[in-house]
């Protein structure tokens, strides 16, 4: 069983310089029939209401519905591009939105900057929400993010946060590499799991397949986490622009040697798989 832990899809494209087929390049069958040609069973999408898809969470809901077999929907809720984002009443917007689909989490990208939210009276409520609710938490943000991350974790024991894209460490950052100093310490929160995707993000040479330069940080995140708390993600469509789907699974299937292949097994699907059995009844 292979689960791809972080992948997108819009009805139209929503990246510059403008696609040749913006109607079709972002849209769910792309993602099926990647999925189909590379073995992965099922898959969450995280919606992004970003450029001409402000209703991407009602499209995604019903690409679940046709596809509920394969497909898992984490809305975006009050993301970073947002009007709404870190303003009052986001508990009553993600109880509404948990209220009217069957999910089983959301998605959340935080700015650049922390600007205290997260562990505000509104960001407490917020996370009260999704713990009421059995929902998992998928939280975009860097390392700057990750003190505010741990206390949210610490006082949400039951809420699991999967961090985006190795919690946006870079390979490059210059000694003593604070940022994955940062992302190591959250480990010490049993609820906070990284999303092993967008090795093209940590990688000075995005087009660098198969990343070797990030093997140090992939292997001090995996050494400290462990495979139960680790998740294979593809972030297809837009990993695109660096490599291909099937490129963007074998830079952690093949080319992860230091990963042994029952752990393998565990990150590329059985982690999420038991998360996503854990969380909120379909």
């Amino acid at each position: 069983m292979i689960i791809d832990s972080h992948c997108h899809a819009w009805t139209y494209w929503p990246y510059q310089p403008p696609a040749p087929d913006p109607e079709s390049r972002g849209r769910v069958e792309q993602l099926l029939y990647e999925m189909a040609q590379n073995g992965v069973d099922k898959a969450v999408i995280i919606c992004a209401q970003i450029d001409h898809n402000l209703e991407n969470n009602a499209y995604i809901a019903e690409c679940v519905e046709r596809y509920a077999d394969r497909l898992y929907q984490f809305p975006d809720v009050d993301c970073s591009w947002s009007a709404t984002y870190h303003t009052p009443g986001a508990a009553d917007r993600l109880r509404a939105i948990a209220e009217r689909w069957p999910i089983k989490g959301f998605t959340h990208y935080l700015r650049q900057e922390d600007d205290g939210w997260l562990t505000s009276d509104e960001g407490a409520a917020f996370f009260q929400v999704a713990a009421d609710y059995g929902l998992i938490a998928s939280i975009a943000g860097g390392p700057q993010h990750e003190p505010a991350i741990r206390q949210v974790a610490e006082r949400f024991p039951s809420a699991p946060i999967l961090r985006h894209h190795l919690a946006g460490v870079k390979a490059y950052e210059a000694p003593p590499h604070e940022g994955l100093r940062q992302v190591l310490a959250s480990a010490k929160a049993p609820n906070i799991y990284i999303k092993f995707s967008g090795f093209h993000y940590c990688s000075s040479v995005p087009w660098g397949f198969p990343y070797a330069d990030t093997h140090w940080v992939l292997q001090a995140l995996y050494e400290t986490y462990g495979p139960y708390r680790m998740c294979w993600g593809s972030d297809y469509p837009v990993v695109r622009k660096a490599m291909t789907y099937q490129h963007a699974l074998e830079a952690f299937r093949t080319h992860c040697t230091f990963i042994p292949d029952h752990d393998k097994e565990w990150i590329l699907g059985k982690t999420l798989a038991g998360l996503l059995a854990q969380a909120r009844p379909g």
